[in-house]
């Protein structure tokens, strides 16, 4: 579907990745202020993200931090970013402001703040809802998103889960266009975003878990853990890329290389003897807030 239609919609889609490295010709950058306020990994990831993409100019990211280090950091990385210990100077003149601190944060952070109804407050602290974020700001009705990226956006491959409070069409597009430089993106309801997390965010440690898993089988058939590490790598990057496809699904893939009588059918059954499917089903259960 096209994002004109979906931004006009307002259902969950998922956006278009784009490409990486991004383009030769890239178009022409909005000129509006972005404020984030914390530096830590995903705070630090959402302005080297914005820092490399085409929409927003760094010379207008300003980012705060109570702590120097991160910030240096950034600073020499991107000599045009802004940097400061100051978070009422970053969000002061902001069209966006990415709220990038730890839960138990949030309340003390915004209650300090002087905002305007105007600005636009993307919050990644996770569990934290629309209600209770209406309760730390100045006007229950500023617009808002919840953003829950993982931890893949450091490399801007990102699957970030958004929902939306209070916004306009236009809001809608200018963050899916920040936020598709660093991955995929998809609007969810509120309700939806605990259990989207755990497939997604929770979720890519599950996965980093099961190539663990392959890399110690590995070396105890043989295989060297670096070795093991790249075949395993690969394997998952092109299963990833097989169920992008239009008509693809796990048990049509896993069909395919079942075939009678072979090997890999032995290992699926003893998948299954020994509670694999279950295993990561109970995990995911488990880790919803």
């Amino acid at each position: 579907m096209q994002a004109n239609i979906r931004n006009q919609l307002r259902i969950p889609c998922i956006s278009k990745q784009k490409d990486i490295p991004l383009p030769h010709n890239p178009k022409q950058k909005t000129r509006m202020k972005i404020a984030i306020i914390g530096a830590g990994n995903m705070g630090g990831a959402i302005a080297r993200g914005l820092a490399l993409g085409q929409t927003i100019d760094t010379k207008d990211i300003y980012v705060s931090n109570p702590s120097q280090p991160k910030l240096d950091k950034l600073k020499e990385e991107f000599p045009d970013i802004n940097v400061t210990n100051d978070n009422q100077e970053a969000v002061t003149g902001a069209e966006y402001i990415y709220l990038a601190v730890k839960p138990w944060l949030v309340k003390p952070v915004l209650h300090a703040l002087k905002l305007r109804k105007s600005q636009v407050l993307v919050s990644v602290a996770a569990a934290v809802s629309f209600e209770e974020l209406a309760h730390y700001v100045p006007d229950k009705d500023m617009a808002m998103f919840r953003i829950v990226p993982n931890t893949a956006i450091r490399i801007r491959q990102s699957m970030t889960l958004i929902a939306e409070r209070n916004t306009s069409g236009e809001q809608h597009r200018t963050l899916t266009d920040m936020l598709d430089e660093m991955g995929k993106t998809i609007y969810i309801e509120e309700k939806n975003i605990a259990a989207a997390t755990a497939l997604c965010s929770c979720g890519i440690a599950y996965v980093m878990k099961y190539v663990q898993a392959c890399v110690q089988a590995g070396i105890e058939l043989g295989i060297r853990p670096s070795d093991g590490k790249d075949l395993v790598a690969q394997t998952l990057k092109g299963a990833a890329l097989m169920l992008e496809a239009p008509d693809a699904n796990p048990a049509k893939e896993i069909e395919a290389v079942c075939t009678p009588g072979g090997y890999t059918i032995r290992g699926i059954n003893q998948l299954d003897h020994d509670g694999f499917p279950s295993a990561i089903i109970n995990a995911m259960k488990a880790c919803m807030y």
